[in-house]
C-alpha cells in the first residue's frame, strides 16, 4: 500500500508540472493580456506607458521566462493577484472551492444512495418490468442536457408552484446561516442527482450481473447462505470496481465541470469561477483555478486507487 502510494504521488507531481506548463501556455496564447482592457479604459496612457507597465508585470518576456517566473513564486507559496477580484489568488479561490465542496457533498452521496438499490433491484431480475423501467430512467438521465433539465426544475418549483428559489446562493441578508442556504441548494442538487443517478444505476446494474453469475455466488448458494448476504455483502463487494472508478473521475469532475449548472442557478462554485476568469483575461486566477482542478482529478484517482486494494487484495500485492 505505501509503494503504491508512493508511486501515485510521484505520478501527481509529475502531471502538475506538465499540466501547468500546457496551461499557461495555451492562456499565454491567447489574444490580449491582463493589462489591455486597463490600457483602454484610460484614454491618458500613452504607448510608451503602456510599454512600460508590460515590462514592469514582465509581459513583455518570452512565455517560457513568463512561466520560469510564475513557478518559481508558486513555490514560494506566491501564486499572484487575480485581476478581476483585487485580491491574491487564493483568496479569490478558496470560497469558490468551498461552495463546489459544499455542492459535491450534497450530490454524490444522495446518487450513490439512490444508484446502488436501484442497480441492484434492476440486476437480480434482469430483463423484467422493473428492470425496464429502471433502465428507461437511466437513459432518461443520461440523455438530458443539464441546461435543460435545469431550467424544467426552475419551470416547475419556482415559477409554477413557487416553492424554490430559481437561483442565487442565499437570501439578500447579512451573514446568512447554512439554513438559510438549504433552500438554494435543492435544485442544484437535484439536477446534477438527476444526471449522474443514470450512470452509476448502469454500472451498478452491469456489474451486479456480472457479480452474481460468478462461480462464487453458486458456491455460497450451494452453502445455504441467504439471498441477502449474497447479493449485499459477496456480489456487491466485487461489483463496487467499476463504480468507485466512475465515481472517482466524477467527483474530480465536478470541481470544474458543473459549469453549465452552476451558471443557469447562479451559483458561485469552481465551474462559473473558471469560466469567468478565462473569458476575463484573468491568467493568474484562471491558471490556479485549472491547476486546483486538475489536482482534484488526480486526487480522486489516487483515492479510487486505495479503494482498488481495500476492495481486491490481488491489486495491492501486485502494485498494479
Amino acid at each position: 500500500m505505501i509503494l503504491l502510494l508512493a508511486r501515485r504521488l510521484v505520478e501527481a507531481a509529475v502531471v502538475l508540472a506538465a499540466v501547468s506548463f500546457a496551461i499557461y501556455m495555451l492562456i499565454g496564447l491567447m489574444p490580449g493580456d491582463p493589462l489591455d482592457q486597463a490600457i483602454m479604459s484610460n484614454p491618458h496612457l500613452t504607448t510608451a506607458d503602456a510599454a512600460r507597465l508590460k515590462a514592469l508585470y514582465g509581459l513583455d518576456q518570452p512565455l517560457p521566462t513568463r512561466y520560469e517566473h510564475w513557478i518559481a513564486s508558486a513555490l514560494h507559496g506566491d501564486f499572484g493577484y487575480s485581476r478581476a477580484t483585487h485580491q491574491p489568488v487564493l483568496q479569490a479561490l478558496w470560497p469558490r472551492a468551498a461552495n463546489t465542496a459544499v455542492l459535491i457533498a450534497c450530490v454524490v452521496p444522495l446518487s450513490l444512495a439512490l444508484a446502488v438499490p436501484l442497480g441492484i433491484r434492476a440486476a437480480r431480475r434482469p430483463g423484467s418490468r422493473i428492470d425496464s423501467v429502471l433502465n428507461f430512467i437511466a437513459f432518461s438521465g443520461i440523455s438530458m442536457p443539464p441546461f435543460w433539465l435545469a431550467l424544467l426544475l426552475v419551470l416547475l418549483f419556482s415559477v409554477k408552484l413557487q416553492l424554490l428559489p430559481a437561483g442565487g446562493m442565499s437570501p439578500p441578508v447579512d451573514n446568512p446561516t447554512l439554513l438559510m442556504r438549504l433552500p438554494y441548494l435543492v435544485l442544484p442538487v437535484v439536477t446534477l442527482t438527476m444526471l449522474n443517478l443514470g450512470m452509476y444505476m448502469r454500472h451498478v446494474r452491469s456489474a451486479m450481473i456480472e457479480s452474481l453469475g460468478q462461480d462464487y455466488i453458486r458456491t455460497a448458494r450451494a452453502k445455504g447462505a441467504s439471498q441477502r448476504r449474497i447479493v449485499w455483502v459477496h456480489a456487491l463487494r466485487n461489483a463496487l470496481l467499476p463504480l468507485v472508478t466512475i465515481t472517482a473521475l466524477d467527483l474530480g469532475m465536478l470541481f470544474s465541470g458543473a459549469l453549465v449548472t452552476e451558471t443557469v442557478f447562479g451559483y458561485l462554485g469552481m465551474g462559473k469561477l473558471i469560466y469567468d476568469s478565462i473569458m476575463g483575461n484573468d491568467y493568474n486566477l484562471a491558471l490556479v483555478a485549472l491547476l486546483f482542478a486538475t489536482a482534484m482529478i488526480i486526487l480522486a484517482n489516487l483515492i479510487a486507487d486505495l479503494l482498488y486494494a481495500w476492495l481486491d487484495p490481488r491489486i495491492q500485492a501486485t502494485g498494479a
